[in-house]
């Protein structure tokens, strides 16, 4: 019983999400991988180990399919408060402001996670459907599970600071406009700038240094990426609770 207070906002918004179009969202984005790598199995001439089309499918969501995912994610559950202008109705219920834009904060969250384990698991379902086509193309070596999930885990941890700069933008403001403009700006700068060293320190290009092979890269986007997306996230909680939307 005590712990309703905490739980109930938590299942209102996982609601809301089930009546948006989150969940095409979700499963979208880890399709349109999934169909890629379909298709560039089936136009392979040799097979190729199960390490290239891994690597290429968690490059491709780290790189761009991740940035523009969580752009349009925070965008869809923003606007939910944000079109029917309903965060004063909100705002005045007598439970702590914080704990809507944490159910908020969580549902993003949870949304990203799965949608990360999509796609591996739909890489691999695409993989295993094109080679029945072709089973002269089946992938060789073993499909090392712990590591591609290990890879993909630390790409969601990596990518906390730019989810919690998405999130507060799109709740801060009810224009969906500077939301959008950050995170197209921030993919845009991180696909031009990718060989750059300073990419490390970069939100949106964190994710995709996982993928390095230099090890202080990946320690440190990833150290700065978990950190500093905690900071920023505990930050924006207790500043989207004391300050009016725009």
């Amino acid at each position: 019983m005590t712990a309703s207070p905490f739980l109930a906002p938590l299942f209102v918004e996982a609601r809301k999400l089930n009546r948006s179009l989150a969940a095409v969202l979700a499963a979208a984005a880890p399709a349109l991988i999934a169909v890629f790598a379909f298709f560039m199995v089936l136009r392979g001439t040799r097979p190729m180990p199960w390490d290239m089309w891994m690597i290429n499918a968690s490059g491709i969501w780290a790189f761009f399919m991740l940035p523009m995912s969580v752009t349009a994610l925070t965008a869809l559950v923003a606007h939910m408060e944000h079109g029917p202008k309903s965060w004063d109705h909100l705002r005045a219920l007598p439970l702590p402001r914080w704990r809507l834009y944490a159910a908020k904060a969580v549902c993003v969250l949870a949304l990203v996670a799965l949608m990360s384990a999509a796609v591996m698991a739909m890489t691999w379902g695409a993989v295993m459907l094109a080679t029945a086509i072709k089973p002269q193309l089946t992938p060789t070596g073993a499909f090392e599970l712990g590591h591609y999930a290990a890879t993909f885990a630390k790409i969601y941890a990596a990518a906390l600071l730019m989810i919690a700069i998405q999130l507060l933008v799109a709740l801060r403001f009810a224009s969906f406009v500077p939301a959008l403009a950050i995170g197209i700006g921030g993919t845009f700068f991180s696909v031009v700038a990718t060989s750059a060293k300073q990419g490390v320190f970069f939100p949106w290009q964190m994710p995709v240094n996982m993928l390095a092979t230099e090890a202080w890269r990946v320690n440190t986007a990833l150290g700065l990426g978990l950190g500093l997306g905690a900071a920023v996230m505990a930050g924006a909680l207790a500043h989207l609770s004391r300050r009016e939307v725009l």
